[in-house]
């Protein structure tokens, strides 16, 4: 498909400015370009085409199945959108004063209340934006606590090895070691735990359930294991869609908590954003909350408060406001038996799945799972020379999104399927049905798996090439 650039033809025009009804300004010269600025030249018509022509190359969640494991790509209600648009919400600014935002105030302020009741914690941040920067700020506040009580000799970060790679990174870019444990059935292993156990130990990053979409019954037993030694248990969020109105974080031994509003609460994201990685914790870790937060007067009235330990500032302003509108919106429509309705819902279209697909694939713990389970095509390499990559390719073809490939680590040649709970069986028969008929053409040769995708406009790309020799910038050549 050609660049807007390569279409462009000089002359060509789309716009049509109106007269101009205010003095005209001049710009001084010292500050103004030497050059005209280079953008393309092209009529409406052809400009219409090429956009038009580029949305129908994406995929997303209003195309068809995307069962991406961790991220939860579920359908996104479109009445969020239209609550996101109102002009009272799109028209104000971060920098208003608070009482001529006092409705802008109220969402942020209702939105931490709901969340608190569902995940078990006392205060909650909007600010950070993405669940990696969730992270880190919970890290943040960890390691304020610490050294407000002169605990400077807390420089560990425990860490299963089935955690999601941002864990680790957001513990090193805290300036924690990160100490990793090995995994037992899929689970934390108890006895490698308390080998790590010290006074040195700042916490405890965990996911519950975990990335293998695993529960981990011992989590009571995990979380009293470590603050049993002065540490602190920090749960990612991400897979906060498996437990909603089941179970809360806060009851498992939590002190610290992500969410994702953009998976979990259903904005759309993808691409690198929007988002918000909101950061909770407990009443005794309130004081190193990121700053400002929003608290409710005694003359029912929002306003800002600061404390002088908090971590500062982690984004501009107070985060992205209009997912936390999306957010609110979710969870009113939803109420609490249908925030639980989501999780039950979720939980039972991936044990579908693993159910039916596990005769055709190799579960890697074949038991009962949460929202996601992992297959091992480990086999399918040994037997056939078709990797995970090349089952993944072929769905393309069936205008499937493909699961998420070769995570975690601890599964080789893996698969992590999440269908979320906004499938119904007859596309997960659908979905089964195509994966039975690509393991039959891995197993015969009667498709050349490794040359998939055939039926898409682009081919097999050359992802480590892509990956080594990006191209990152087009050069116009007039």
């Amino acid at each position: 498909m050609e660049l807007i650039f390569e279409k462009s033809v000089a002359n060509h025009r789309c716009t049509l400015l109106p007269k101009l009804d205010v003095p005209l300004y001049e710009i001084d010269k010292s500050v103004a370009r030497d050059t005209p600025f280079d953008l393309p030249e092209i009529a409406e018509i052809d400009l219409v085409r090429h956009y038009t022509k580029l949305s129908k190359e994406t995929f997303g969640i209003d195309d068809g199945f995307y069962p991406l494991g961790s991220c939860t790509m579920k359908y996104n209600p479109k009445i969020n959108e239209t609550v996101a648009s109102l002009k009272g919400f799109t028209d104000i600014s971060p920098i208003s004063s608070p009482e001529d935002v006092q409705g802008a105030l109220q969402v942020y302020y209702e939105s931490e209340q709901v969340l608190c009741e569902v995940t078990g914690m006392d205060h909650i941040s909007f600010q950070p934006g993405a669940g990696a920067h969730g992270e880190f700020s919970g890290l943040l506040i960890i390691k304020k606590y610490h050294q407000s009580r002169g605990d400077f000799n807390r420089n560990k970060i425990i860490i299963p090895d089935s955690a999601h790679g941002t864990n680790p990174a957001s513990a090193a870019m805290n300036g924690f070691k990160v100490i990793t444990i090995p995994s037992k059935d899929g689970l934390v292993d108890l006895d490698e735990l308390d080998k790590v156990l010290d006074d040195t130990v700042a916490g405890l990053m965990l996911t519950n359930p975990n990335t293998l979409g695993l529960y981990d019954s011992g989590i009571l037993e995990i979380t009293k294991k470590v603050h049993s030694y002065g540490g602190l248990c920090y749960y990612d969020g991400a897979n906060l869609n498996a437990i909603m109105g089941v179970c809360k974080p806060g009851a498992m031994g939590f002190d610290c908590i992500h969410l994702n509003l953009h998976k979990t609460f259903s904005t759309p994201h993808g691409g690198g954003g929007p988002g918000v990685g909101a950061c909770g914790c407990r009443d005794f870790l309130y004081p190193f909350l990121m700053n400002p937060r929003i608290i409710k007067t005694n003359k029912n009235e929002y306003a800002f408060e600061e404390s002088g330990l908090s971590v500062g500032k982690v984004t501009a302003f107070y985060g992205n406001f209009l997912i936390v509108v999306r957010t609110l919106t979710y969870l009113k429509h939803l109420g609490c038996n249908g925030l639980r309705e989501v999780s039950d819902n979720a939980v039972l279209n991936a044990n579908y799945l693993r159910v039916k697909l596990k005769d055709t694939f190799n579960v890697a713990f074949d038991k009962i799972c949460m929202h996601e389970f992992v297959l091992d095509l480990s086999s399918y390499k040994e037997k056939y020379g078709i990797r995970a990559i090349d089952i993944c390719k072929r769905m393309i073809d069936f205008d499937m999104h493909p699961p998420t490939m070769y995570f975690p680590l601890i599964v080789h040649e893996a698969l992590m399927f999440e269908p979320t709970e906004t499938e119904g069986k007859q596309t997960l028969d659908k979905v089964v049905e195509i994966l039975k008929n690509i393991a039959i053409e891995a197993k015969s040769g009667s498709v050349d798996l490794t040359k998939a995708p055939y039926t898409k406009s682009y081919k097999r790309m050359d992802e480590v090439k892509a990956a080594r020799e990006p191209i990152l910038r087009y050069v116009h050549e007039k």
